[in-house]
């Protein structure tokens, strides 16, 4: 399996987590994982070569910083 594999299923499962965490309201966890799993597919999409990946990821980032500091 190669590496960018490994870090896109990682990432996956970790965002999955934020998601049922998120829904248990199990919070600030939720937002940690979410971070985390935003960080691992921005690498996903640097490991691609796949600005799209890396722009929506950012702005994930961004929108859940936001929300987190405003809360």
């Amino acid at each position: 399996m190669a590496k960018v594999d490994i870090v896109k299923w990682i990432a996956t499962i970790i965002q999955l987590i934020g998601y049922a965490l998120t829904g248990l309201n199990i919070v600030p966890w939720n937002i940690y994982a979410f971070i985390i799993g935003i960080i691992l597919w921005f690498l996903v999409g640097v490991m691609w070569k796949d600005r799209a990946i890396m722009v929506v990821h950012i702005g994930a980032f961004i929108a859940i910083l936001g929300g987190y500091l405003s809360s």
